[in-house]
């Protein structure tokens, strides 16, 4: 019997001593941390081997008292900085031996303040163990918890690596929420911001795997009730996803490429929208998908028109340059979707860049019949004339009459095109430059 007792004692009482044992490591090294801190803090003796050089603190007298004004404020600061560890430190016990959760999000509210203020206290905290309570804490299903939890992790992610390793290595990507739509638009774009700093790992050696991440991030800019500045964070962790080709599948079989494709009509949005497209589009499976969407050509020809959103003429024109690149039907859609009139305002009234990329996709589609191409420098066409026995060339009459429509075509449009441009002018005043314009071009081609 009394061997039976003494078991059951030590085996009630080793939970005590484990629990102890805890508390000991964790308060050594809280007690190295201030003591590492202390030591960077004391003078060494060359502050002191020379004070005819220094400069005189300052004297301020009051009522025929004078005080130094210099020692009273270094050693005010000084007490600043030991407040500030100490609440760290009490922030830290209490996120971890806390005896309610109340008390522990008080105390993430708190070291999420520290961290704010101060990038050492952001570097030096995620090595107390911080970082995995906070990840298991935005997991809750508690509003107040998730946000306390979700708004110390931004800051403890702001501009460290090492706490972006962590916080991945934590799993803080399969604590994501799996419906958006029970969250609040705060707590929305709070995660929106923290996978932002998290998805910069994409561009370093961090094996950041984006499958866990992208059904959220899409739930988010496809959801009609999240706002534009949601929207607009979770674009920029898009974005910094689709700089690793290796995310494009993944990508793209999630339904990001559509998604932006809808986005890419918002004016707010469409920037960084269309730059995550341009992305994609270089990858095989990214211009496949463009290829089948139905939102393609036409949306892409649309956003060339906006004339006050020069950046995004630019990379709309770029995304076609692609999609038409040795590509016939693309090709084609394009031109019965009215791209040339629209390529020629580019062209005109466009960016430098949106001009050159414009004048290059005219020139493709004006030497769509002619292949005259090099096989690096554009859409690659037959050499030889369709049903021509054995490749025979084309009769020069009807490769004549060829030519004769194709200028009547384009010089048609030209002109249609610069009515069009002089009548939006004319409110402004320019329209004689603009119809001198119209007879100096009128009996020239283009210019490729």
């Amino acid at each position: 019997m009394s061997d039976s007792n003494s078991t059951a004692t030590s085996s009630s009482a080793s939970p005590i001593w484990l629990y102890s044992y805890i508390k000991l490591r964790f308060f050594n090294r809280i007690r190295r941390f201030l003591r590492s801190r202390n030591a960077r803090k004391r003078p060494t003796p060359s502050d002191h081997c020379d004070t005819s050089s220094s400069r005189p603190a300052k004297v301020i007298s009051n009522n025929n008292e004078a005080t130094m004004a210099g020692p009273v404020l270094e050693k005010q600061s000084g007490d600043d900085h030991e407040d500030d560890v100490l609440g760290l430190q009490r922030a830290v016990k209490k996120l971890h031996f806390g005896v309610c959760w109340e008390e522990r999000e008080l105390a993430a509210m708190e070291i999420g303040t520290l961290a704010k203020e101060d990038v050492k206290v952001r570097k030096l905290v995620g090595g107390l163990g911080v970082i995995p309570v906070l990840v298991s804490m935005a997991a809750s299903e508690v509003v107040a918890r998730q946000r306390a939890a979700v708004s110390a992790l931004i800051e403890l992610a702001n501009g460290t690596y090492t706490n972006k390793a962590l916080m991945a290595e934590a799993g803080i990507f399969s604590k994501l929420p799996k419906d958006i739509n029970i969250l609040d638009e705060t707590t929305r774009h709070q995660f929106a911001e923290l996978l932002l700093l998290l998805s910069s790992l994409a561009n370093t050696q961090f094996p950041l795997s984006s499958l866990e991440t992208l059904p959220f991030l899409v739930g988010i800019i496809e959801s009609g009730t999240s706002s534009i500045e949601t929207k607009e964070t979770c674009l920029g962790a898009l974005y910094n996803l689709s700089t690793m080709l290796d995310n494009a599948a993944n990508l793209v079989s999630n339904g990001v490429v559509e998604a932006l494709l809808n986005l890419s009509s918002i004016k707010e949005l469409s920037e960084k929208a269309l730059a995550t497209l341009g992305n994609l589009v270089v990858t095989l499976m990214g211009k496949k998908a463009m290829e089948n969407s139905a939102a393609v050509p036409e949306s892409l020809i649309e956003i060339l028109t906006w004339e006050d959103k020069p950046k995004c003429q630019e990379l709309s024109s770029y995304i076609l340059m692609i999609l038409a690149h040795q590509s016939s039907d693309q090709r084609v859609k394009m031109t019965n979707s009215g791209i040339v009139p629209t390529l020629l305002e580019v062209a005109l009234l466009g960016s430098s860049l949106a001009q050159k990329r414009a004048l290059k996709l005219l020139q493709w589609f004006k030497d769509e019949r002619q292949a005259k191409m090099g096989p690096h420098s554009g859409p690659q066409t037959a050499r030889f004339a369709i049903g021509s026995p054995l490749g025979s060339p084309v009769n020069p009459r009807e490769a004549q009459q060829g030519k004769k429509m194709m200028k009547n075509l384009v010089k048609q449009s030209l002109y249609k095109n610069m009515e069009m441009i002089t009548r939006r002018a004319s409110a402004s005043g320019d329209s004689s430059k603009l119809k001198s314009l119209i007879i100096s071009t009128s009996s020239k081609s283009l210019p490729y």
